[in-house]
């Protein structure tokens, strides 16, 4: 009679792949879409790997896609304000002749003006005047705060609150490409920038005005878009959880990173 050989106990029926080590802390580096908030994008982080600490580095609004630095785990947010210290590189996009309420796309038009034509020399005469050091006036439609609350919730009801106006440096201003009524840019900025009002006050500069229709973080700090992961993949659950543990960064590989850490 034939005997049955023993089954090896590693392919042993039922036996299941060791399960992922839990995560406590890590730094992701995220390819925000058009549309979502980046609140929504911190939600779905949230949910993909079923931590509650999370927050982010820098807000970008709705309209606006690119890099959005994820921190999740107390030892990864305690470190946010450090993130948010470096020099910020954008790629943006101006429509001349239209000044709105919020600076953006999103605004009330509020004045209308005719355009150009504009010689390439000029616009980049006018683009050179903004490098270096200078004083900016923060937008009414931002998330800085008067009496505990955002100076927008003051704009959407007609108040307006006057902020001191503070120091930024643009270290580059480039001219991409101009069209009509656009002009695309490559600015380099330290933190603190409005990209709206620097983009008003172009506008402004050029005599026609202008307002914010498209913006795209490229870098932060250390930190680039090349290689983030892609931010639609994060609606899905389960592809999200994958595809953010596949380029998870340490805390002390971060650390590593920052200015005046050893």
């Amino acid at each position: 009679m034939e005997l049955l050989q023993e089954m090896p106990a590693e392919a042993s029926v039922g036996k299941h792949p060791p399960a992922e080590p839990a995560l406590e802390a890590g730094i992701f580096l995220v390819d925000k879409p058009v549309g979502p908030s980046s609140f929504r994008m911190v939600q779905l982080v949230r949910r993909a790997l079923s931590i509650k600490k999370v927050g982010h580095a820098g807000t970008l609004d709705p309209f606006a896609s690119g890099l959005l630095i994820i921190c999740v785990g107390r030892p990864a947010t305690r470190l946010i304000s450090q993130f948010m210290d470096g020099h910020k590189r954008y790629e943006a996009v101006l429509r001349l002749g239209i000044e709105t309420t919020t600076q953006d796309l999103e605004g009330e038009v509020t004045a209308q003006k005719e355009v150009g034509p504009f010689a390439r020399e000029e616009l980049e005469h006018c683009l050179a005047g903004f490098l270096g050091e200078q004083l900016q006036t923060p937008p009414q439609y931002s998330a800085l705060k008067h009496l505990g609350k955002p100076l927008y919730h003051y704009a959407r009801k007609g108040i307006t609150i006057e902020k001191a106006p503070r120091q930024i440096t643009i270290f580059l201003l480039q001219l991409l490409e101009s069209g009509p009524d656009t002009l695309r840019i490559m600015v380099e900025c330290s933190k603190g920038t409005y990209i709206r009002s620097l983009a008003a006050d172009i506008g402004r500069a050029l005599g026609c005005g202008a307002h914010l229709v498209a913006l795209r973080r490229l870098q932060s700090g250390p930190f680039s878009v090349d290689g983030a992961v892609d931010g639609s993949l994060l609606q899905d659950q389960v592809s999200a959880r994958h595809a953010l543990l596949a380029k998870v960064l340490s805390v002390d590989e971060v650390l590593a990173l920052l200015p005046g850490q050893e």
